[in-house]
């Protein structure tokens, strides 16, 4: 039998069915992505205005506010008016454009922090060859490079997932389109895209980490040879930091898809996705920037009224 799709629209789950839980969960999911529309653009905002800012680093940064915010968006609005929906509707072409951008701006997210890595170990292992090895014309392939990784494999994920034949229940145990969510209610044999799924999502994962892997290792390297204790001790709390967000977000995405989904938890697969959709986005610009010397300055300079064009 060819495959074919009697399904013209999902109903999502949503976070819980409990109705006094309703109200406290959106006032919460409405401060989170408050915090995270705010902390993002507003990093964003800083380093565009503030010339001293302007360096590989702090590119980098702008640009992974942006992923965060984008990818937080293509969810949290969906959940927040979810609780106040009897039945959460969503179409068959919304839902897998809400998976493509998803899955899309995770993916770049994943490359992202390999290149900023990547960027740490110029800039600490190299540094009299920072300026060269750094340029802009790199940063930019790099970025655009993460979005070409990043979209590709969304549209991988898309076309893995919805040729598949939906003609058993639309109601997706989930909160949004996530793929193994999507991929559970298909009456095909979903073997075959259970291991694009897997095999996809450990390429993608695996080799950044290794990229992160590699580039810490010479950087740890370099710090133990510093004769400076002050040094010494600022990069290695600027690693632990960036070291801690990392393994949030991939340990996270590592949980959910790198394993068949025979083995998924719908309920513990929602707890994961919250983190990595709503939280890890809020906390991003806290580990990568708030705590950065620099950007409080930027920011000092804000609430002081001061001009921050210096260039």
């Amino acid at each position: 039998m060819d495959n074919r799709t009697d399904v013209t629209h999902f109903i999502l789950l949503g976070l819980t069915d409990i109705p006094e839980l309703q109200v406290p969960f959106f006032i919460m999911f409405t401060l989170i992505y408050l915090v995270n529309t705010v902390g993002n653009l507003g990093i964003i905002l800083l380093i565009l205005m503030d010339s001293h800012l302007h360096t590989p680093m702090y590119f980098f940064l702008s640009n992974l506010s942006l992923v965060d915010f984008c990818y937080s968006s293509t969810v949290t609005p969906t959940v927040m008016t979810g609780f106040f929906k009897v039945y959460k509707v969503i179409s068959y072409n919304a839902c897998a454009a809400q998976m493509f951008f998803f899955a899309g701006f995770v993916t770049t997210e994943n490359y992202f922090l390999a290149s900023m890595a990547y960027d740490r170990y110029a800039a600490v292992c190299k540094p009299l060859h920072y300026t060269t090895t750094m340029t802009p014309s790199v940063c930019a392939g790099l970025v655009i490079g993460c979005h070409i990784c990043g979209f590709l494999n969304a549209s991988i994920h898309v076309g893995n997932t919805f040729p598949l034949s939906f003609c058993r229940s639309n109601v997706v145990h989930h909160f949004f389109c996530d793929i193994p969510a999507v991929m559970a209610l298909s009456c095909s044999d979903t073997h075959t895209s259970e291991l694009v799924l897997v095999y996809a999502a450990s390429f993608n994962v695996f080799l950044a980490l290794l990229v992160i892997l590699i580039s810490y290792i010479f950087i740890f390297i370099t710090i133990l040879k510093m004769p400076s204790s002050a040094g010494y001790q600022k990069a290695l709390s600027t690693c632990a930091s960036h070291l801690t967000a990392v393994s949030i977000f991939y340990g996270t995405g590592i949980f959910m898809y790198a394993k068949p989904s025979s083995s998924h938890s719908m309920d513990t697969d929602k707890i994961a996705s919250v983190f990595y959709s709503m939280v890890i986005p809020m906390l991003n610009p806290i580990v990568y920037s708030l705590r950065n010397k620099e950007v409080k300055s930027a920011f000092k300079k804000v609430l002081l009224g001061e001009k921050l064009f210096l260039g």
